[in-house]
């Protein structure tokens, strides 16, 4: 399974913490070419102890796919093709830098994995997992003696699991739009049903309702007296 890393520095790296989060630019976002694929997808699942960080991610990966008209997000599985499910693997805060008191850097590192299946069959069709980073400065800690301090510090963590999710967000738009275009999603047409003797004769007369039935023999000329 292919995993793919991005690295925020964190040298002179200053976090905003107001609004929903520091927004990731750089680059032409890429543009699919013909229909957006038909895609159901739900809350992802979170198996790491970040609270409701699963719907943060959820609306990150669906507002990437939805951009450049790479897939065409639907709750209702019936009117999709595809069925998208993910899940946030783990949350990790290594320390970068820190002092005998103190952490002064930190990191946060998030793993996601999606899986892409058939939406009539429940087949595979593809699957990636994708870990993102985004560092952060730490400015008090509990022997401070301070609750705002460690709130700040807090509220800048936030900030950067959100920097990374929408890291790990276009990481996985990019990644769908390449699948696509190797034809994973394309349609397998569905073979149509043999018809029946009788429907290909019902079929014929409807056509051609002067016919005689095909079991029928037409009647022989009057005989000369």
């Amino acid at each position: 399974m292919l995993i793919a890393g991005y690295v925020v520095t964190g040298c002179g790296y200053q976090f905003s913490v107001e609004g929903a989060g520091p927004m990731i630019s750089g680059g032409t976002p890429l543009t699919a070419q013909g229909p957006p694929v038909r895609v159901a997808m739900h809350t992802f699942k979170n198996q790491s102890f970040e609270p409701t960080l699963e719907f943060k991610y959820t609306q990150y990966v669906r507002r990437a796919l939805q951009a450049g008209g790479i897939a065409e997000i639907t709750e209702d599985e019936r009117g999709a093709d595809f069925i998208l499910n993910g899940a946030i693997l783990s949350v990790t805060l290594p320390s970068l830098a820190f002092s005998q008191t103190q952490t002064q850097e930190s990191r946060v590192q998030v793993t996601v994995a999606v899986t892409v299946k058939d939406q009539t069959k429940g087949k595979v069709r593809w699957t990636h997992a994708s870990t993102g980073t985004a560092e952060f400065f730490v400015g008090a800690t509990p022997t401070d003696g301070t609750s705002g301090g460690l709130q700040f510090n807090r509220v800048l963590q936030d900030r950067a699991l959100e920097q990374a999710g929408q890291l790990v967000a276009q990481d996985i738009a990019d990644r769908f739009l390449t699948a696509r275009e190797q034809g994973k999603f394309e349609r397998v047409p569905q073979p149509e049903p043999k018809k029946t003797k009788k429907a290909t004769q019902e079929q014929s007369e409807e056509e051609n309702p002067n016919a005689l039935p095909t079991d029928q023999s037409p009647l022989p000329p009057p005989a000369l007296p």
